[in-house]
């Protein structure tokens, strides 16, 4: 196991204008409350927008005049990639403006570029402007869940952290499940205009959400804050990194192919009926909320998130092999089984929250915004070798040989995580 972080408390020398610190078995003030409920409410429209581009890909690349099926995948792809690469790059730098300006800045102003770039993808005549705005989209999308996460984190005790934080991820996710329904009966344009109007209402809770006492403390501290560096030196917190971003790579194998190409695979499978990309991303995401659920609940329990990690990931093999044997059956199948693959993903709450846990203050907000990005950017890489893999092993065996080999690398770097169930948050990277 990775030794154990040094610790040079963050509040050592004060700090004005803080969070009040909560007795754990005491009632939540107000403020912590209203922060739990915008970076869940943030963190919905934020999976609105996200997975709204795999359910509007095709009929908005019709309505810009791209008709044929092999074009509309790797344009589709192409899309895509560009959004990931967004998030990657906004990653890191909302990441360090976090840990530089603070996890409330970082909040809103994710969610005020999202949100307009959204608007703006309603109006696109070509394809050139869709890969700018998906860009620009990807880019906002980046900043909302790390600084949200890292704001809950540090306002709750230690008792009652991964339940904030499952809440935040249970919310969140049903805006996948909304965007779904959406979706399937309202016109691509005006989903776009729904998720940038959701996310602009959004900003008038901004006012009287407080900024987290750990993070105010550190202003005080000849630290340095936000440096992403860091993050790749020592090579022991290198490593660190590495293991939380591969520990959670196979949930972006499901998301990045399953959940996208889905209509690819339930045609490879020979199923007649047509897989709708709407109701792929309904039935997935509402079996990714009770998974996110489960795995908070089961955390607790454990008083452990690298054995709740350990227990999804054995459940997300299985149940991608179970996939593979019955969603052939129907129609019907394919949309349950795939839910049921959703729910074995379950554990991005639990990995969100082990990103925010494994590293201080001064470093917490980059590497929990970074972290999620650099797992969603790892669909680039996957869906390269997802279709390269294809030709010579046909869809089904390709996405099932992937999927296994993700899965395996994702044990072995949950392996190597640090148990952070109790982990006192207060503490410096050196």
């Amino acid at each position: 196991m990775p030794a154990h972080p040094p610790r040079t408390p963050a509040t050592a020398l004060g700090a004005s204008e803080v969070s009040p610190i909560v007795d754990p078995g005491s009632k939540l003030p107000r403020a912590t409350v209203l922060a739990v409920l915008v970076a869940a409410l943030g963190y919905f429209v934020d999976l609105f927008d996200l997975v709204l581009f795999s359910i509007v890909r095709i009929p908005s690349l019709k309505a810009l005049g791209i008709t044929d099926p092999e074009q509309l995948t790797l344009v589709g792809k192409r899309l895509l990639d560009i959004q990931l690469v967004g998030m990657l790059l906004g990653g890191i730098a909302f990441g360090m403006l976090g840990d530089r300006l603070g996890r409330i800045k970082v909040l809103f102003g994710s969610i005020l570029l999202y949100s307009t770039a959204n608007i703006l993808n309603a109006f696109v005549t070509d394809v050139w402007q869709y890969e700018v705005l998906r860009f620009v989209a990807g880019f906002g999308l980046a900043g909302e869940l790390g600084a949200g996460i890292t704001l809950v984190a540090e306002l709750l005790p230690t008792a009652k952290r991964g339940i904030g934080t499952t809440i935040v991820a249970a919310v969140g996710l049903s805006g996948a499940v909304a965007a779904g329904i959406v979706g399937t009966y309202i016109e691509w344009k005006w989903c776009y205009l729904i998720g940038g109007i959701m996310g602009l209402a959004l900003l008038a809770l901004r006012v009287g959400v407080v900024e987290s006492g750990l993070f105010r403390s550190t202003e005080t501290q000849d630290v340095p804050r936000g440096n992403p560096l860091q993050l790749l030196w020592p090579p022991r917190r290198l490593m660190r990194f590495a293991a939380v971003v591969l520990s959670a790579m196979p949930i972006w194998f499901v998301g990045g192919v399953m959940f996208i190409f889905g209509p690819e695979i339930g045609k490879a499978m020979g199923i007649v009926e047509p897989i709708m990309p709407a109701k792929v991303i309904f039935w997935a995401y509402v079996g990714v909320v009770v998974g996110d659920v489960a795995s908070g609940i089961i955390s607790q329990w454990l008083q452990s998130r690298t054995r709740t990690i350990l227990l999804f990931l054995a459940f997300l093999a299985a149940s991608i092999a179970l996939f593979f044997a019955v969603a052939p059956r129907s129609e019907q199948a394919f949309y349950w089984m795939m839910c049921l693959v959703g729910a074995s993903t379950g554990y991005w709450a639990i990995f969100v929250t082990t990103a925010s846990e494994q590293f201080g203050t001064n470093l917490r907000a980059t590497a929990a915004t970074s972290a999620p990005n650099f797992v969603r950017a790892m669909a680039v890489p996957i869906t390269s070798i997802w279709l390269a893999m294809k030709p010579g092993m046909g869809v089904v065996q390709a996405t099932l040989t992937l999927g296994i080999c993700c899965v395996a690398v994702g044990i072995v770097a949950a392996l190597a995580l640090d148990e952070t169930f109790h982990r006192d948050l207060d503490y410096l990277e050196k």
